[in-house]
C-alpha cells in the first residue's frame, strides 16, 4: 500500500505561539502578509493578538476583514480585489475556519486567470496551485482548516457549499495557540468541537483510510472526547481548550489524508440551504449518521470507542460500537444539540428541498468514502429521520 501524507511545512504548536508569528514568516523570508479575518475580531481587537507582535517585528500587515461566516464566492472575488491591488507575499488566515478557508480560496483563486470563477475548482477538479502561500492562525478548535488540502465555499447563485480540494489549498505553515480560544462562547465553542470529533471519527471508518493517518484520528478522538464537555461548561479550562486545540489540529491532518465522508457530504447542503452553522449541522446528523453506517465497519467503530474512553479494551466490537451511538446522543443533549425542526427550519422546505440536497451531498464525492455508500433515496430517508432527531 502506497500512502501519499500531506501537511504544512511547519507548525507552531502551544500557549503564546500567536507572538512568534514573525518569526514563522521570516523563515520562508515573508514580509507583506495580508491578514484574512472577520468583522468581529477585527471590530473586538482580537485581532491585535495577530498585528501587534507583527509590528513590533518591523512588519505592517494589511488586513481584509470582510469574510462571513459560511464563506462565499462573492467574498473571495472581493479578497482577491484586495490582493491584486496590493504588493502582498503571503496571506495570513486569522480566525475560525471561515476566514481560513477564504485566504486558501483567495491564494487559489488568485492564481487563475482574470474573470474565473471559484466554481471552476470545486471537486472532482484538482486545485493545485496558489498564487501565494498561506499562514494559517485558527481561534477555535474545530475545523482543522490550518493544516488541510481542502477549503469549503458557497456557490451563491446556486446555493452549493463547494467542497475545493487540492495542493494550492494546503497551508504552509500553521500557528496553533490554544490560548486564542478562551474568548470563544460557549455554542460555537461546542459546535467546533463535535466538527473536529466527527473529522477523526469519519476519517478513522472513511474507505480512504491508511495506517499513518489513523494515528492521528485515533490520537484526536483520545484528545477530544473527555474533554469536549469541559470546554463547554468551563471556558476557562485551560487544559480542556489546550486539549481540544491539538485534538482539533491532529483531526485535520487525519482528515486531510483520508477524507471525510457521509456526515460532512450531507452537512455541507443543510448549511448552504439553512445558514446552519457547519459544525453544529455535523452534530445534528453524526448519530443518525453512525448507527446507518455501523454494520459495514463494526471493528473500527468499535475501535474508535474504545479511544474515546467510552468502551474498554476488553468489550466487544457489538457492545463497544453499541456504546459510542448512546455516547454520540449524550453528547448532543449535553451540549444542547437541537434538531433541525427545534432550530427552527420548516418542515415543508425542509422536504421540498430533501431531493436537491441529497444530489449535493452525493455529487461533493464525501459519501462515496463512508463505509456504507448510500444512494440519493437513503440519503433523503437519513435527512428525514434527521429532522425529528430520530
Amino acid at each position: 500500500m502506497v500512502v501519499s501524507l500531506v501537511s504544512p511545512r511547519l507548525l507552531m504548536i502551544g500557549g503564546g505561539a500567536v507572538a512568534r508569528v514573525a518569526e514563522v514568516l521570516a523563515q520562508f523570508g515573508l514580509s507583506r502578509p495580508l491578514v484574512v479575518t472577520d468583522p468581529w475580531m477585527a471590530s473586538s481587537g482580537t485581532v491585535e493578538r495577530l498585528l501587534a507582535p507583527l509590528r513590533a517585528a518591523g512588519i505592517q500587515a494589511a488586513v481584509f476583514s470582510e469574510t462571513v461566516s459560511d464563506p462565499t464566492d462573492t467574498v473571495v472575488e472581493a479578497g482577491v480585489a484586495r490582493l491584486r491591488a496590493g504588493d502582498f507575499d503571503c496571506l495570513i488566515g486569522f480566525g475560525g475556519g471561515s476566514p481560513m478557508d477564504t485566504a486558501k480560496a483567495m491564494a487559489i483563486l488568485a492564481a487563475a486567470p482574470a474573470g474565473t470563477h471559484i466554481r471552476a475548482f470545486k471537486v472532482p477538479a484538482q486545485a493545485n496551485r496558489a498564487a501565494l502561500p498561506v499562514i494559517c492562525v485558527p481561534t477555535t478548535a474545530g475545523t482543522g482548516s490550518e493544516v488541510t488540502r481542502f477549503t469549503v465555499i458557497t456557490d451563491t447563485g446556486r446555493d452549493e457549499k463547494m467542497l475545493i480540494a487540492g495542493l494550492g489549498a494546503l497551508p504552509l505553515a500553521a500557528v496553533v495557540d490554544y490560548e486564542l480560544t478562551f474568548s470563544v462562547p460557549p455554542r460555537t465553542t461546542a459546535d467546533t468541537g463535535i466538527d473536529s470529533l466527527t473529522h477523526a471519527l469519519e476519517a478513522f471508518v472513511s474507505r480512504r483510510a491508511n495506517p499513518e493517518a489513523d494515528q492521528y484520528a485515533l490520537r484526536a478522538m483520545r484528545l477530544i472526547a473527555p474533554h469536549l464537555r469541559a470546554v463547554y461548561r468551563e471556558p476557562g479550562n485551560a487544559r480542556a481548550r489546550e486539549a481540544m486545540m491539538l485534538g482539533a489540529t491532529l483531526a485535520g491532518l487525519a482528515f486531510s489524508n483520508a477524507s471525510v465522508a457521509l456526515v460532512h457530504g450531507m452537512s455541507r447542503p443543510i448549511g448552504a440551504h439553512f445558514h446552519v452553522p457547519h459544525g453544529l449541522s455535523n452534530a445534528m446528523l453524526l448519530p443518525v449518521v453512525t448507527e446507518y453506517s455501523l454494520p459495514a465497519a463494526l471493528p473500527r467503530y468499535a475501535e474508535a470507542a474504545r479511544a474515546m474512553g467510552v468502551a474498554s479494551a476488553a468489550e466487544g466490537d457489538q457492545s463497544a460500537a453499541a456504546k459510542l451511538l448512546e455516547e454520540l446522543r449524550a453528547l448532543n443533549r449535553d451540549l444542547e444539540v437541537p434538531t433541525p425542526r427545534a432550530y427552527g427550519i420548516e418542515e415543508a422546505r425542509w422536504n421540498e428541498l430533501l431531493p436537491r440536497m441529497a444530489e449535493q451531498a452525493l455529487a461533493s464525492g464525501s459519501p462515496a468514502n463512508n463505509p456504507r455508500v448510500p444512494d440519493a433515496e437513503e440519503i433523503v430517508a437519513l435527512y428525514r429521520r434527521c429532522y425529528a432527531g430520530g
